[in-house]
C-alpha cells in the first residue's frame, strides 16, 4: 500500500534512513518495523514510571536471544 507522509521531522527521518542503510533493510521495511514497534507497547506504559508495570514482552522473530545479546555488547561476554 502506497501512502505519503507529511511532515515528518527530517532528523528522525534521516536517523532512520541511517539506520535502515547499516542494517541492509530499506527505509520501507525499517518504517513498517518502528511503526510495529510502537504500537507493540501499551499507551499508558511510559507515564506509570514505575518497575513493578513492567511485565515480559515478545520482541518478534529473530529476538529471541535479546538479553544475551544486549549483554553482550554492554559486558563484552
Amino acid at each position: 500500500m502506497d501512502r505519503r507522509i507529511r511532515n515528518m521531522d527530517e532528523r528522525a527521518f534521516r536517523a532512520l534512513k541511517a539506520k535502515a542503510a547499516a542494517e541492509g533493510k530499506t527505509i520501507d521495511e525499517a518504517f513498517n518495523e518502528a511503526i510495529r514497534a510502537y504500537f507493540a507497547f501499551p499507551a499508558g506504559f511510559a507515564k506509570t514510571g514505575s518497575l513493578r508495570d513492567v511485565r515480559p514482552r515478545k520482541f518478534g522473530p529473530g529476538n529471541e536471544r535479546l538479553s544475551e545479546q544486549i549483554d553482550e555488547v554492554v559486558y563484552g561476554l
